[in-house]
C-alpha cells in the first residue's frame, strides 16, 4: 500500500492547463496514473493530439468541450468521458468557468501532437 500526501504530489504546467499528479509509477502506483487537470477560465484550448492508451476523464467543476475525432461533446461537472486510444482530441475549457477533471489511464501511454511524428512522449504527469 502506498500513501501519497498532498505535499508529495507533482505539478506540471502547460500553456493550457495545470496537471497535478496524484499517483503514478514514480509516485506510488504501478499500473494506473491518476491526475487532476485544472484549466482556468479563458485559457487556450489544448493542442490537437492523440494518446496511445484509453483515458477516463471525470469532470469535477466547470465545463468543457471535448472534440473527439471531429465530434464535439459538451461536458459539465459530474460528466465522464472515456477517450479511446489513438483518438484525435482537443479539450477546450469553458471561457467563463474553466474546468477541473480527474483523469486516469494505463501507465506508459505516449502522446503526440498532430501530425503524429516520431516516438511521442510520456507526459510527465503520468510518469
Amino acid at each position: 500500500m502506498s500513501v501519497i500526501r498532498t505535499s508529495e504530489t507533482r505539478r506540471s504546467q502547460t500553456p493550457a492547463a495545470t496537471m497535478t499528479t496524484l499517483a503514478s509509477p514514480t509516485l506510488g502506483a504501478a499500473d494506473r496514473p491518476i491526475w487532476r487537470v485544472e484549466v482556468a477560465p479563458g485559457a487556450p484550448a489544448g493542442p490537437r493530439h492523440i494518446i496511445d492508451v484509453e483515458q477516463i476523464w471525470v469532470f469535477t467543476t466547470g465545463a468543457a468541450d471535448v472534440d473527439l475525432a471531429g465530434q464535439t461533446h459538451s461536458m459539465q461537472a459530474g460528466d465522464t468521458v472515456v477517450v479511446p486510444a489513438n483518438a484525435e482530441r482537443t479539450i477546450t475549457g469553458d471561457p467563463i468557468t474553466g474546468f477541473s477533471a480527474i483523469v486516469t489511464a494505463p501507465a506508459g501511454g505516449r502522446a503526440w501532437t498532430l501530425p503524429r511524428e516520431g516516438d511521442g512522449i510520456i507526459p510527465p504527469w503520468t510518469a
